[in-house]
């Protein structure tokens, strides 16, 4: 790995379509400064290198090799493997848009070249920083549910419109061509879910079972409607998720429940980001559940922290990442980690495709550090 020069963190953001939130939320940053951006729509590239004065590439191999210390990789979801493989390869730390990979033999190269080059991998798993759930976090932190041993995560969202005709650059889409997420298997997208629930739980999935709909809305493109994985974890825990972005259900929402021997505690179906539902034993007398009120943004965040979106959850989630590497830190979702939340949907999809046999999930730690979280 390259040694970082003393100084503002100079970042380098890739994919400017959603990238551009990215790269105001880095900007924002006194101890960063955005100096490259990469797209290989010339016209994108350029537009966002204006907005946030830093230098355009539309090749990705000569913006890795640029003076650059870290890259937010935030293009089409099939590139992400190669993006960060190169990346690595130049010596440079990563924040990685989810799913991580696509598949179980890129999951192996991305993990080898992180091993290899000793960069900071951080996943950008967003829904891990929205407010309400770091308030579940919390709550299940204190031991208000004692020991969790089942739950749930639903995320529905129509994304029709980004399935055609939508050119998103970094090999995602051609215009006038169908666009990855039409063939997306949709629990291959269980990351916003499993990802938060498996940090609440402490725990990682063992083994997949997956089923799925089949296709019926755009069977044109044989798009699959809806897909279910079943998860067993290390610990003994159950999760169930279920996943569908090509489906008449509005508007687009995420679901969580968790059941604990202290307790229960769920998103709200009909308003998830504004209101709890719980059911405490500590609570004395309790008759049912009761609603806790909460957000997607954080309560004291400062006013810039909403220039990223998703509430104030990438301000937070870029801090963590910027901080990781100043201080040479752990990062907060490291790379053993985000693969722990993309594979159980690989694992679920092949499941599936033989009719919901269950496929074993790997650990892709270091045989020594594996050993060691099973003994846990």
């Amino acid at each position: 790995m390259a040694k970082r020069k003393a100084g503002k963190l100079r970042v380098g953001v890739a994919g400017m379509r959603r990238g551009i939130s990215f790269g105001k939320t880095f900007q924002s940053r006194k101890d960063c400064v955005v100096a490259a951006v990469c797209d290989p729509i010339p016209g994108r590239a350029e537009s966002a290198a204006k907005t946030l004065d830093a230098k355009p590439y539309t090749d990705y191999e000569a913006f890795c090799k640029s003076d650059i210390d870290a890259v937010a990789i935030v293009t089409p979801a099939p590139t992400h493997a190669e993006c960060c493989v190169i990346a690595a390869d130049n010596g440079k730390h990563i924040l990685c848009e989810v799913p991580a990979v696509f598949t179980l033999d890129e999951a192996r190269q991305v993990v080898r070249a992180v091993e290899k080059s000793g960069v900071k991998y951080m996943f950008a798993e967003n829904m891990c920083y929205f407010a309400f759930i770091q308030t579940m976090h919390q709550m299940v932190k204190d031991g208000r549910l004692g020991d969790l041993f089942y739950a749930e995560g639903e995320y529905i969202h129509d994304c029709r419109a980004l399935m055609e005709h939508h050119p998103d650059g970094m090999g995602g889409g051609v215009k006038g061509k169908p666009t990855w997420r039409a063939s997306l298997p949709p629990i291959q997208y269980c990351t916003h879910d499993l990802g938060p629930i498996l940090m609440m739980m402490e725990d990682r999935v063992v083994s997949a079972s997956g089923l799925d709909s089949g296709s019926h809305v755009m069977p044109k493109y044989n798009t699959i409607d809806m897909e279910v994985g079943i998860f067993k974890t290390a610990k003994g825990a159950v999760i169930k998720i279920l996943c569908g972005f090509s489906v008449e259900r509005h508007p687009a929402f995420h679901f969580i429940s968790l059941y604990g021997t202290g307790g229960s505690m769920e998103t709200d179906r009909y308003n998830p980001s504004s209101n709890l539902k719980a059911y405490l034993l500590d609570i004395p007398h309790i008759q049912g559940m009761m609603n806790i009120p909460v957000s997607v943004s954080h309560r004291d965040a400062p006013p810039e922290a909403k220039l990223g979106g998703h509430g104030t959850s990438e301000y937070f989630m870029v801090g963590d990442f910027v901080r990781c590497i100043l201080d040479d830190t752990k990062p907060a979702i490291d790379i053993y980690e985000g693969m722990d939340y993309t594979l159980p949907g690989i694992c679920a999809h092949l499941s599936a495709q033989q009719g919901g046999e269950a496929v074993k999930v790997p650990d892709l730690r270091p045989k020594k550090k594996a050993k060691a979280r099973k003994r846990q």
